[in-house]
């Protein structure tokens, strides 16, 4: 079992029940995560990845998108950062005070509105470190949580990272240890992660996939991902070049 495999199946386990789930663009494990939950739903979860020619039904790219949020037809989404912290603020804008940052990002986009009304927003960052998890984000691109009285039926849900994965607390503003990866310990993950949160006296170990999400994985799935992220599946998955065969 490869790292990426691991996370595809801890992301899929954490869309079961939902109608529609969303991915933004460069996001090649949420997308093949939502692609092996909606083949396990028997077709019947919906699926929208930016990007993709056979994945995405809009014609008009985040615009969309965003009014099907709006509209409360989007059940998940996925967020990224490069900082996020123990408030689930994410920071897609730089290191260091704005407007003088010394690093710059892409910048925020529509973070913070699907965020809002997103209902599962899933925190996803392969890297796990004290410099991309950190005790609070040097700029709040999309904010974790919000005062009480404001209307936001959307917010974060979970962070799965490369070594563990967490569940936030929304009425405490708080992420809780629910499980580390193979390799990982609770200490490990305690000395990598910036920010402080809550875990049980004994963390258990994220459940591997097993054999028949495996062949899901390594089947349909990363054919299908192929489509939109070739290089991708090639690294993981040794799928052939497309573009080998139009030659």
């Amino acid at each position: 079992m490869k790292p990426e495999e691991l996370l595809i199946a801890t992301i899929a386990d954490l869309l079961n029940g939902l109608g529609h789930v969303a991915v933004g663009a460069a996001s090649p494990i949420p997308g093949a995560a939502a692609l092996l939950a909606r083949a396990r739903s028997g077709g019947r979860l919906r699926i929208s990845i930016l990007g993709s020619e056979d994945h995405n039904p809009f014609t008009d790219g985040g615009r969309e998108l965003f009014d099907c949020a709006a509209q409360g037809r989007i059940d998940a989404f996925f967020l990224g950062g490069g900082q996020i912290d123990g408030q689930a603020n994410v920071n897609l804008v730089g290191i260091g005070p704005y407007p003088r940052t010394t690093v710059r990002w892409p910048g925020s986009f529509g973070s913070a509105y699907l965020y809002f009304l997103v209902p599962r927003v899933i925190l996803f960052r392969e890297e796990h470190t004290p410099r991309t998890l950190v005790e609070r984000v040097d700029f709040v691109s999309a904010p974790g949580t919000s005062p009480a009285g404001v209307y936001r039926p959307g917010g974060p849900h979970a962070l799965v990272t490369g070594r563990a994965l967490f569940a936030f607390d929304r009425g405490r503003g708080r992420f809780r240890l629910l499980s580390v990866h193979p390799g990982e310990t609770a200490g490990s993950i305690r000395s990598a992660t910036g920010f402080a949160y809550d875990a049980p006296d004994k963390v258990p170990p994220t459940p591997e996939p097993d054999r028949e999400t495996l062949a899901l994985i390594r089947g349909p799935v990363a054919a299908e991902i192929a489509g939109t992220y070739p290089a991708f599946a090639r690294r993981v998955f040794e799928t052939p070049d497309p573009r080998a065969d139009a030659c």
